[in-house]
């Protein structure tokens, strides 16, 4: 298959819903020889900053001289990069070839996958035939029954922050989020978690003590944050100072702090990570779409916040960076996301909000969104896509302007190229 028909295939109509369960990613996976079994993981679940800790546990691995895949989900701006060898996603023909492989095995299941389960079977014999050392490896919904947590116990199990996010699936509470979440955990395994309320570290107590798994949460006065900045966090964790990441939210340092703790439990179990491997890794860490500044004279930010809990954290960086300034947005979301409880966060923030619809089924009406922003006293202003959206906004903004474009993964890819585009007509 060529490339285009690959990439159809993966997404081809007959696997597009949504089937909580494991049976059939195991079974695609038997027909292929099971590679899962022939790697070793670090499995990383939670509601919001999975992805940015991937990066930071990726990169720290890969400087520690191991030969790192990285799977994470949904992807910026190629669909390649949901699966990458140490920071190189992979490459297209390697795509096809493995897909050829799977397509038999696939087709002939009674109970035929899901998309994002075939992709899973994709990645483990993409990183099993590579002979990657370790396979950073993120949950793509909840933990439990996420075809990700068909693999073995693994060297280390990570949750990051929980919040309420896909609560009909999940749960409507954080301590029901977190049950699932802690299915990832697995026996023997020592868990590295993200700081949170009392009731959600007993859930992940309880199934660490059901499992014989050891559990460390990340002591947020162990993080001290020196400087948050555009260019990125520098901050300390325990005895390790003046660490440095370049990504710029103000809520990175603890992802990243996170990724850390991960990596001392694996040092304690005997892996070869210094803390100089630490500090370089991070220092080289990229992870697209998360308080990313695409230009500046307008400083334009893209940040992929799209629950509660992460626009929350959203907020407090562009407090953290912009102060009380009053700042032009750009949004677009996903319909069956909690809308009406995020943008009351950002109403405050903004001047005026141009909204667009995300390339997406799933997506709220460019219309719908700014009828619900107005609701709240906003001014906003509905637009007929991406590009006329990111034009506006800059237009408005100005040069000396903040323009903050928020809401969706799922359209960072489209308004990275209309900033680009934007740039291009100036030229």
């Amino acid at each position: 298959m060529s490339y285009e028909s690959t990439l159809a295939y993966i997404s081809s109509t007959k696997w597009q819903r949504s089937k909580p369960g494991l049976t059939r990613t195991q079974d695609l996976l038997r027909a292929l020889g099971n590679p899962e079994k022939e790697l070793k993981f670090v499995h990383v679940g939670g509601t919001n900053g999975k992805g940015s800790t991937c990066a930071c546990l990726a990169a720290i691995l890969q400087q520690a001289g191991y030969k790192t895949g990285l799977y994470t989900s949904p992807y910026i701006n190629r669909f390649n990069e949901r699966m990458q060898i140490n920071g190189t996603e992979i490459p297209d023909d390697e795509l096809e070839r493995i897909v050829d492989i799977i397509r038999p095995h696939a087709d002939a299941m009674a109970d035929t996958p899901t998309e994002f389960e075939v992709i899973t079977a994709v990645a483990m014999q993409y990183f099993r035939d590579n002979g990657c050392d370790v396979v950073v490896l993120e949950v793509g919904l909840g933990g439990e029954l996420d075809s990700t947590n068909v693999i073995d116990p693994p060297a280390c199990a990570v949750i990051t922050a929980i919040g309420l996010d896909h609560t009909e699936f999940l749960g409507d509470t954080l301590p029901k989020i977190a049950a699932t979440k802690a299915g990832i955990i697995k026996e023997g395994c020592p868990v590295a978690a993200y700081p949170a309320d009392e009731d959600v570290i007993a859930v992940l107590r309880n199934r660490c003590d059901a499992v014989g798994a050891s559990l460390s949460v990340t002591d947020p006065e162990e993080v001290v944050i020196h400087q948050v900045a555009l260019e990125g966090c520098t901050f300390d964790y325990g005895e390790l100072k003046d660490l440095f990441v370049p990504l710029a939210g103000s809520y990175q340092p603890m992802n990243a702090s996170l990724a850390v703790n991960a990596c001392c439990l694996l040092r304690e179990r005997g892996w070869s990570i210094s803390d100089a491997n630490i500090r370089e890794g991070l220092a080289k860490v990229q992870w697209p779409g998360r308080f990313e500044v695409l230009r500046r004279n307008p400083t334009f930010v893209l940040d992929g916040a799209h629950n509660p809990h992460g626009i929350k954290a959203t907020v407090e960086s562009l407090k953290a960076h912009f102060g009380d300034r009053k700042l032009t947005f750009v949004m677009g979301v996903m319909a069956d996301k909690d809308v009406q409880n995020m943008i009351g966060m950002v109403v405050p923030l903004g001047e005026i909000f141009f909204t667009a619809r995300p390339d997406n089924h799933r997506a709220m009406e460019a219309d719908e969104l700014a009828g619900l922003l107005r609701g709240l006293g906003a001014e906003a202003k509905p637009c007929a896509g991406i590009q006329a959206a990111v034009d506006a906004a800059i237009a408005h903004a100005g040069a000396d302007g903040v323009v903050m474009a928020l809401g969706s993964l799922y359209f960072s890819s489209d308004i990275r190229n209309a900033v680009a585009a934007n740039a291009a007509k100036k030229d």
